[in-house]
């Protein structure tokens, strides 16, 4: 006899409800720290949060829709980190401490 378990079976609400969790911290993250590797690190997961719920989309409907989408997100998560980093060591190396508020005394 087949015996079932409620942890055996993980559907798209699971999916749906994980991905919502890790954008709501990735917000909180955003909203609530100054630090800018922080703040990359919080846009980061909110981004993963959205690929999560478009791979889930997309194996519901049975379409290769959302996976593709995962990869243009990925690209534009790889770019923002790459310019993020790059103010972030501008910032450092003028001001010895990366802090958001620092980012008005780059124009001049």
């Amino acid at each position: 006899m087949l015996e079932t378990n409620i942890f055996t079976t993980i559907t798209a609400n699971h999916y749906l409800i994980l991905s919502a969790i890790l954008f709501s911290i990735g917000m909180a993250g955003v909203l609530l720290r100054r630090n800018l590797i922080v703040l990359f690190m919080s846009i980061e997961l909110m981004l993963n949060a959205v690929n999560i719920s478009f791979v889930t989309f997309s194996y519901q409907s049975g379409q290769v829709d959302g996976q593709v989408m995962v990869f243009f997100v990925m690209t534009i998560a790889a770019a923002e980190a790459a310019v993020g980093l790059a103010l972030a060591v501008a910032v450092f190396k003028r001001f010895k401490e990366v802090n958001i508020r620092f980012f008005e005394h780059l124009k001049g």
